[in-house]
């Protein structure tokens, strides 16, 4: 039963063992979830237990056959690999009707279309929000009022809109303001191969070594010398251990627009993971806010203040963003502006905060340097970094690490 399933996840490079198998296919004979009937024990078809919901075979299976959290991400994938085209495991629309969220339609609209939508400001847009939730009673597509999808309206998704509300469905433009949705975001993968060694390379500039502690290692050079004058008699030398002394903070964008960039933050990720011994890192979203968090999954549950990490780390520590910076300016500029949540200060006001604590910081943006121009949040966070945001190139890399090491 399910043995495919079980080798779609040891492909997957999960460790899963036989016996966690074998645990999972003795809660399902038991009934652990859902209801417990014959097609369920005796399938051997390969396909997910009949009178399961996919989502109790989902978390059941996860629970059993995945040890570290770090996994997860794995997982769902082998597990939407094998299971394609079943139902969604979540729903994250909340109370909005999802066949609402479906896109039937896709408007393109001329340059003298677009520049004639007035974006709404801030407080306009929150207001008219409600007002369409308390009228609207059914489903839209297109138009330019209600909340549904494409058209150009400022809520739904789907659309064109230079400044709005996303409710559901994917990101097009990366133009909204608020998204309605609960997101999950992924956690780098800090075991990933590097495809290229430059990258270590790069982040060897800011490295620097100091010779500390008890006598800890072979000297091997001073060993031969001293053997080679010594009439080719053995006289071992000892030497303290040499140790990197280089502290890094790293801060890394999460989720949305970074999703296009996952793999080569993970190989930078993994880069300064083997480089650099005192290595500290959370994640945020967009922009810093008053909190920030290591694990995505636990990201509401557990949260780091902002301010408990200036205090933890002192300002011998180097200050690195990963980010690409592209974001509504109200998430920067406007207290409240959180996608996510209501935010009592503005991002500026943290990362004014945070350069400040720490006078060695770079920012690393992964979006191509010649689409910066087009982006006004990136002209917004490159003034509050001082100018010091560099692209995530070879180039790039070494010249923030140079600017660091000085």
């Amino acid at each position: 039963m399910l043995i495919d399933f079980f080798y779609t996840l040891r492909a997957a490079k999960l460790p899963v063992s036989v016996k966690e198998f074998l645990t999972l296919l003795e809660a399902l004979k038991l009934g652990v979830v859902g209801p417990k009937t014959p097609q369920a024990e005796d399938d051997e078809t390969g396909d997910a237990p009949q009178g399961y919901k996919i989502e109790d075979f989902y978390f059941l299976s996860r629970a059993t056959l995945v040890k570290d959290e770090k996994h997860y991400d794995k997982f769902d994938k082998a597990f939407a690999a094998y299971f394609h085209g079943v139902e969604l495991i979540t729903d994250i629309t909340q109370d909005i009707p999802l066949d609402w969220l479906k896109k039937t339609l896709d408007i393109h609209l001329t340059p003298e279309q677009k520049a004639a939508i007035e974006a709404m400001g801030w407080d306009e847009l929150m207001e008219t929000l409600k007002k369409r939730l308390e009228e609207q009673k059914e489903r839209h597509e297109g138009g330019s009022k209600w909340i549904g999808t494409g058209g150009t309206s400022p809520f739904g998704h789907g659309g064109y809109n230079p400044k709005g509300i996303r409710i559901g469905g994917p990101g097009q433009n990366k133009s909204a303001v608020k998204v309605w949705e609960q997101r999950a975001y992924r956690d780098y993968d800090d075991t990933q191969e590097l495809g290229t060694r430059n990258i270590k390379v790069a982040l060897r500039r800011l490295r620097k070594f100091a010779r500390e502690g008890h006598v800890e290692e072979l000297d091997l050079d001073n060993t031969i010398r001293s053997t080679a004058t010594n009439a080719g008699y053995l006289d071992i030398k000892m030497r303290p251990e040499r140790h990197n002394n280089v502290k890094v903070l790293l801060l890394m964008d999460v989720g949305g627009t970074m999703d296009e960039h996952i793999a080569r933050v993970e190989e930078l990720f993994s880069a300064a993971k083997t480089e650099f011994k005192h290595l500290e890192f959370y994640y945020f979203h967009n922009c810093v806010y008053d909190f920030v968090w290591k694990n995505n999954r636990r990201r509401f549950a557990e949260k780091f203040p902002t301010w408990d990490i200036v205090r933890k780390y002192n300002k011998d520590y180097k200050l690195i963003f990963i980010g690409d910076a592209t974001m509504s300016p109200y998430e920067i500029l406007q207290p409240g502006g959180s996608v996510e949540y209501g935010n009592e200060e503005a991002g500026a006001e943290w990362l004014g905060r945070l350069t400040h604590a720490y006078p060695q910081f770079a920012w690393i943006n992964p979006e191509p340097q010649g689409v910066w121009q087009y982006r006004q949040s990136i002209s917004i966070v490159q003034q509050l970094m001082g100018g010091r945001m560099f692209p995530m190139t070879l180039k790039g890399l070494e010249e923030a690490m140079r600017l660091l090491s000085q």
